[in-house]
């Protein structure tokens, strides 16, 4: 009876590990999506604040007199980062939640 005991517990190991690396290779796809559609998001993000800045510094005198490159590098950057981490985190609690509720059939 003990080795009937120790038998079901490595079964129930292995099965508990299996489990875990699934639950693991789903979150890293869950974060690389998250972190490639975030990065979608900043270089787009970095366009649509860049040009518009640029493009004032030039034609109007006061961000010229008020806005130097240092000023401007930081609103470029952080509308940027605000867009990466904003969508990176929107696009993983939407795949985790699709992907909770899609359970693996036990087999």
């Amino acid at each position: 009876m003990a080795k009937r005991s120790v038998a079901a517990n490595s079964s129930f190991e292995s099965t508990s590990l299996a489990s875990l690396d699934q639950k693991l290779a789903m979150a890293k796809r869950c974060s690389h999506e998250g972190a490639m559609a975030g990065a979608k998001a900043a270089v787009a993000a970095t366009i649509a604040t860049a040009i518009p800045t640029l493009a004032s510094v030039r034609m109007l005198p006061w961000a010229r007199a008020n806005l130097n490159h240092t000023a401007q590098a930081l609103i470029i950057s952080t509308v940027a980062g605000a867009a990466y981490f904003i969508v990176a985190d929107k696009t993983v609690l939407a795949t985790a939640r699709k992907n909770s509720f899609n359970r693996p059939s036990k087999a």
